[in-house]
């Protein structure tokens, strides 16, 4: 009897393992249910409900927006104070730590196309990558919405988004005048940058969204590459009416002592609004609305 009892349980558990619609990777049962998504590489299957998804660089924002499980995101992401309480129990990971995200069992992996080892992580998991740029910022999102199978959600953001960051923008100008100009700068590693209307630090809201006038000279030389490197002795010709300076306390920020600095007009008029950098760094929806709350209190103290 106990001999046809024992190949009766081997039997019954391995019909248990073949009716199990998930698999294991990394010791997680992962949900084999898939969609085709239409990267920039071509079609590639995701997981239709992903529920550990790797983020390499720039996205952690987006997928926190949407509601997604996030196990490892990237060094920036991490360094985020608004996102301290978030990530805290997430992994900070790069696209060199394979070990590491192969122990994380991520089921999907998205980074910018610029990212090593795309090779290798696709062998983890579907690893899908964006050209930074190739699309606006908003779309970009809904591109993430599409990804992670929820475009109506990413959808339903950007529309409601746009409408108040534009109303703002008039409440704005109404109080600075319309041909006000407002300048975005960052000291980095011992220099200077100004930047165009799609590189963070609140360029999308203030210059796509508000509709708010970039200095002549930006608009010449950092609209295009989306920033511009300058010296400190140039820094009033591209200095605007109000100075958006996106401050990162650990690099060299001393110009900040210099007479050249101190007589900007902006500086001289107390129109110069510092940000955390690394709070402001980015345009996915949680930086964004961050930034559209901090320009409402900045410019019309609300």
């Amino acid at each position: 009897m106990k001999k046809l009892i024992i190949p009766f349980v081997i039997l019954l558990i391995l019909l248990m393992a073949c009716s199990n619609e998930g698999e294991k990777v990394g010791n997680v049962d992962h949900n084999s249910d898939t969609i085709t998504y239409e990267s920039e590489k071509g079609p590639i299957e995701v997981p239709e409900d992903p529920q550990r998804v790797v983020v390499l660089s720039g996205f952690a924002g987006n997928v926190m927006a949407l509601d997604v499980n996030l196990v490892g995101v990237d060094s920036w992401a991490k360094m985020n104070p608004q996102w301290k309480d978030k990530l805290a129990s997430v992994e900070e990971v790069s696209d060199e730590s394979l070990e590491k995200i192969i122990e994380l069992g991520p089921d999907l992996i998205i980074g910018y196309s610029s990212i090593k080892n795309i090779d290798k992580l696709s062998e983890i998991a579907p690893t899908v990558t964006f050209t930074y740029g190739a699309v606006d910022y908003l779309k970009q999102h809904i591109e993430i919405g599409k990804l992670l199978n929820k475009e109506e959600e990413a959808q339903a953001w950007v529309d409601d988004f746009k409408q108040r960051a534009q109303e703002s923008g008039d409440e704005i100008r109404a109080e600075i005048g319309e041909d006000a100009t407002v300048s975005v700068i960052e000291s980095f590693d011992k220099q200077l940058y100004v930047y165009g209307d799609n590189w963070g630090r609140g360029t999308e809201i203030l210059y796509q969204e508000m509709n708010l006038n970039m200095p002549e000279k930006v608009a010449e030389e950092a609209q295009d590459a989306g920033y511009y490197a300058l010296s400190l002795e140039v820094l009033p010709e591209y200095a605007g009416d109000y100075i958006i300076f996106s401050r990162i306390d650990e690099t060299d920020n001393s110009f900040m002592q210099s007479d050249i600095y101190r007589n900007i007009p902006a500086v001289v008029n107390n129109n110069v609004f510092e940000v955390n950098g690394h709070e402001f760094y980015s345009n996915d929806p949680l930086t964004l609305e961050y930034q559209l709350a901090y320009f409402k209190k900045a410019f019309l103290n609300e």
